[in-house]
């Protein structure tokens, strides 16, 4: 049997902005699906679901921006974390039909992948699939990192967490409030706003958009000033919250999405670092891989949460291969409630 798979390369890299179709394109090309085409302790995997984050950003500019990722090839396919379904297997260990987590995935239909890069999913662990890619995939994992790692909470302390309902921002929020915190986000729209609030279980958020005084909408959300702060954005919200934090403040670096589009002489800087020294303040950047040697402990966690439904995913998802560049660019427009995923075959489960 033979299949056209359609597979996005990146085609150029990209300076500044968001990637467009210049730099993304979509390739298609011939594939028989058979165990001839497949090496040893390989596999040949139908892609399922397929995750879009902002790091992947980072990773198609071939220049040095402050994130130290490794770039992507030109005319190479992108690669994210997917999630697939083996149709054709050399390895004793999976078998047709099993559903696997593919932290290498390309951003296609179809794939050849070492059966060592894969995990595979029980399909009677009671989680859904799509929580692999988000509350126990990169977004959950350094929201995790970011509040329970580097934020150490303490029961009453008060925590802020902005772009507060995308991936990351949605899981920090819920793991907050369960280690006893008082939790406020800060979001794009009034409809992210109510979200927070009514679905997540946030006990404050503002929309940055209406409140464009940081100033004093920290003063007004936080009269008692601020002991977490996750920052996702970095400039002007990370400026304003060195005006409010308390002694001893933990400021775990997520990542700073305001940033990504701009070459580094034209980002934001921060004017008053002196505050860190007076209250002093913990300001720490993190990567997951430094991390991954607590990665069974999150899990544990989390899977733990999820059973008991202490905490929720939200999905914004996206429909067909084609959609990725759409589903990327949306990242950086604050169109999007949770994480976005892009459903690559239509009769993909959850």
């Amino acid at each position: 049997m033979e299949v056209l798979n359609k597979e996005w390369i990146l085609a150029q890299y990209v300076r500044e902005g968001v990637p467009t179709s210049e730099h993304l394109k979509l390739r298609t090309s011939n594939l028989k699906i058979t165990k001839d085409v497949v090496p040893n302790d390989h596999v040949m995997l139908r892609l399922h679901w397929l995750s879009v984050d902002p790091y992947l950003r980072g990773k198609m500019s071939n220049q040095q921006d402050g994130l130290s990722l490794s770039q992507f090839h030109l005319n190479q396919a992108v690669t994210t974390f997917g999630v697939g379904e083996v149709i054709e297997s050399k390895h004793s260990g999976l078998s047709f039909g099993e559903i696997v987590i593919h932290p290498f995935a390309p951003v296609a239909e179809y794939c050849i992948a070492p059966a060592s890069f894969l995990r595979k999913i029980d399909p009677d662990s009671g989680v859904s699939v799509l929580d692999y890619l988000s509350a126990l995939g990169i977004p959950g994992f350094a929201a995790w990192v970011g509040i329970v790692v580097l934020g150490d909470p303490k029961p009453g302390e008060n925590v802020f967490i902005s772009a507060a309902a995308g991936g990351v921002g949605v899981f920090a929020g819920q793991l907050a409030k369960l280690k006893g915190c008082r939790v406020v986000g800060s979001v794009g729209s009034d409809v992210k706003v109510k979200f927070l609030k009514e679905e997540i279980g946030y006990d404050e958020a503002f929309n940055y958009n209406v409140e464009t005084d940081y100033d004093a909408a920290l003063s007004k959300y936080f009269p008692n000033g601020i002991d977490i702060y996750l920052d996702n954005v970095g400039g002007k919200m990370l400026e304003a919250v060195l005006n409010h934090v308390n002694s001893h403040a933990r400021i775990p670096l997520c990542g700073m999405i305001s940033q990504y589009n701009k070459v580094w002489t034209e980002r934001e800087g921060v004017r008053n670092l002196l505050n860190m020294v007076g209250k002093e303040v913990r300001m720490e950047g993190f990567m997951l891989a430094s991390y991954m040697n607590r990665f069974g402990e999150f899990m544990e966690e989390m899977i733990s949460y999820i059973k008991q439904r202490k905490i929720v995913s939200q999905h914004k998802i996206y429909h067909g291969i084609e959609s990725f560049l759409e589903s990327f660019g949306s990242l950086f427009t604050s169109s999007n409630v949770g994480k976005v995923i892009v459903q690559v075959n239509k009769d993909a489960k959850a």
